[in-house]
């Protein structure tokens, strides 16, 4: 059976069908017995919580398969035919920005982990060894490879399949050291390098190569002499291209210690590429290929030319560029701008747990470990994120902001713990803790980008300014908002509920004054809806002669934001997927604010803050008349959120605007 292929479930070989195996696509497992290696992993993990999960899996990944099949069988030979011309347009678009001007060089450390390991105990040569336990493996040599033996494996399946396998205990300290001697050589060659990981890197060699007259592939071979050298044996391999997915392609072909050189020849490349397996790209993994393979029959990158018109009328524009763009062998050869890192984590994975103590053990280790990381690199933030995998391998993520910025253990642990304790009882696999929104990302930030709180105004405080410029003497008590509705506008910590994390919320000053206030009052708020407002205002217009104030919707009617597919928003583009909460969120804000500047500032928006008040005022002294429809919901406990949206027009000074 060819490799992702699916099969008929044999009632005496269960395990063909079981398409979450340890494949021998990885280097220095060509000669693996693959059945051997599929059915004592069926065995041995069969009945177990994670064979239950990747069942799971599976079954979701049959049904997008099928599913995909049946939207392809409905597409006429007009859609296909249409499609094809969108292919056409794009591949010469595409073409048009093929840059056969550049090389790149991939560099790859062979069996990096396990190869420093050696280094630090010579007695380890020439022996199956992997460094990890026999919960997970990290990495494993190449001796044990031949027994089917890799990466992300579980140490247990690995020992069954070599019980001479020799186990290794991780050492990150020591891998950052020689990571870091292998660094200092890729400097030389490229001070921008871009760092994949630990143990690989992309670099732009083209000045080198003009600068010294040399070709790249005489500098790879260089490069990976200057490696050996300066770790004292560790060894490497090269891809050389014209962009990164290739040279990250060719780094593979003659693994370990070797090179690979793919000349800036359009026909060279193109050659290349058609018969390319499409697993062998960088973000293709298993359940694309088998989609692809299982539903559209693409099994190589020239075939995703070939059936381009079924990749541009079944998959997003985004996804069919990149398919399309991978079967044409382009890709990136201009070094990405730095960015400024968002984030900072750390988490750790062990046997499945319930023990509250044992948990709270592991939640502080990780809590020191992410405080010092913190501090080495002399970050303080305030958003911390709680990362858990249940038994049965459910993810659960929660947040919640802190009062101050900070790096401090302490600190982190003591929120951490709540946010934990929330969610017991549970059997916990993995913990993780992640912090967010640095203290510099406020200091480096576009001043002229703006926030959206600042088109929030409580509405008390904005009551002053009407009682200033109007002749309308309001309440001020139904102006102010119950401490339940204010904690729903202050606090989203995804599902946590503010009883058990309340000493975390941070408040301003003023909505913490309000608050003070209202529990004073026993009015509920009477606010009424801008539409509302703006249809009384209609109705009176002819009773205002005197006034002509245009009369616009105050507050824009903005299309919905819709994530299409699940991931992809439906007004700018931007991909997230659903368990980015708090991305989406601060996502949709931000189109929010966006489309209220761009009101503010058009030539459409003609009501100014005074005509605004005006309005709102009439409206507040008919609303005691207006009649509520037969079959309509009493709405005086909900209030509005574009209620707490004010506009201003600074290009109008007195208050008014004429006609």
């Amino acid at each position: 059976m060819d490799e992702g292929e699916s099969s008929t479930n044999s009632p005496s070989r269960p395990w063909e069908s079981y398409n979450t195996v340890f494949t021998n696509a990885k280097a220095g497992m060509e000669g693996v017995d693959k059945e051997k290696v599929q059915r004592i992993v069926y065995e041995m993990s069969k009945g177990s919580k994670y064979f239950q999960n990747e069942e799971r899996k599976e079954a979701l990944m049959k049904q997008k398969i099928e599913h995909m099949r049946e939207r392809c069988a409905k597409l006429s030979a007009s859609d296909l035919s249409n499609y094809q011309k969108v292919v056409d347009r794009r591949i010469l678009e595409l073409e048009a920005t093929r840059d056969l001007s550049r090389v790149w060089l991939h560099v790859d450390m062979d069996a990096f982990y396990a190869a420093v390991e050696t280094l630090s105990n010579p007695s380890l040569k020439g022996k199956p060894m992997a460094v990890g336990g026999l919960s997970m493996i990290s990495t494993a040599n190449y001796e044990a490879r031949k027994f089917g033996v890799r990466a992300a494996m579980p140490g247990f399946i690995a020992r069954k399949l070599c019980p001479d396998l020799i186990f290794v205990p991780v050492d990150f300290p020591k891998y950052t050291h020689y990571s870091d001697l292998t660094r200092k050589v890729f400097r030389n060659y490229d001070p921008n390098f871009i760092a994949g990981s630990l143990d690989e890197a992309y670099l732009d060699i083209t000045e080198v190569c003009r600068e010294r007259g040399l070709s790249g592939g005489e500098i790879a071979e260089e490069l990976r002499s200057s490696v050996h050298s300066e770790t004292g044996g560790l060894t490497c391999s090269a891809g050389v291209a014209a962009n990164r997915l290739l040279a990250k392609v060719c780094s593979d072909i003659n693994k370990p210690n070797g090179q690979f050189v793919l000349q800036n020849d359009r026909s060279t490349v193109m050659t290349f590429i058609s018969s390319l397996p499409i697993r062998k790209i960088g973000g293709i993994g298993k359940v694309t290929e088998h989609i692809l393979k299982d539903a559209l029959g693409i099994k190589t990158c020239e075939d995703m030319v070939l059936k381009g018109s079924l990749l541009y009328a079944l998959f997003t524009q985004s996804s069919a560029d990149f398919f399309l763009a991978v079967g044409l062998g382009l890709g990136k050869t201009d070094t990405p701008e730095v960015r400024s890192r968002k984030s900072i984590s750390s988490e750790r994975t062990f046997a499945a747990t319930g023990d509250e103590r044992l948990l709270n053990s592991k939640l502080a280790e990780i809590a020191e470990m992410l405080s010092h990381d913190m501090k080495k690199e002399g970050l303080m933030a305030r958003t911390l994120t709680l990362k858990l995998k249940t038994a049965s391998f459910e993810i659960r993520s929660r947040a919640v902001s802190l009062q101050r910025y900070t790096c401090s253990s302490e600190d982190i642990l003591k929120h951490a713990t709540k946010l934990l304790k929330a969610e017991l009882p549970v059997s916990i696999r993995l913990i993780g803790l992640r912090m967010s929104q640095f203290s510099e990302e406020i200091r480096h930030s576009d001043p002229s980008q703006g926030t959206i709180t600042k088109f929030i105004v409580q509405k008390d405080s904005s009551r002053q300014n009407l009682d200033d410029n109007d002749s309308f003497d309001l309440d001020a008590s139904k102006n102010c908002l119950s401490n339940n509705e204010r904690l729903s506008l202050s606090y989203t910590s995804h599902d946590t509920s503010y009883d058990q994390l309340k000493d975390v919320v941070e408040y301003e000053e003023q909505s913490v004054t309000q608050n003070q206030e209202c529990k004073k009052e026993e009015k509920r708020p009477q606010v009424l809806e801008g539409d509302d407002l703006l249809r009384k205002h209609k109705e009176s217009k002819s009773d205002t002669s005197a006034e002509k104030t245009e009369a616009v919707s105050i507050f824009p009617q903005m299309e919905p934001l819709l994530w299409v597919d699940g991931y992809k928003c439906n007004l700018c583009g931007i991909e997230l997927p659903p368990s980015f909460v708090e991305e989406r969120q601060e996502h949709s804000d931000f189109h929010l604010a966006q489309r209220l500047q761009n009101e503010e500032s058009g030539p459409s928006s003609s009501t100014t803050p005074t005509s605004k008040r005006r309005i709102l005022g009439k409206e507040k002294a008919n609303s005691k008349t207006k009649k509520q429809k037969p079959n309509q919901k009493d709405d005086s406990k909900h209030i509005p959120i574009h209620t707490f949206f004010t506009k201003s027009n600074q290009n109008s000074n007195d208050g008014t605007q004429k006609k």
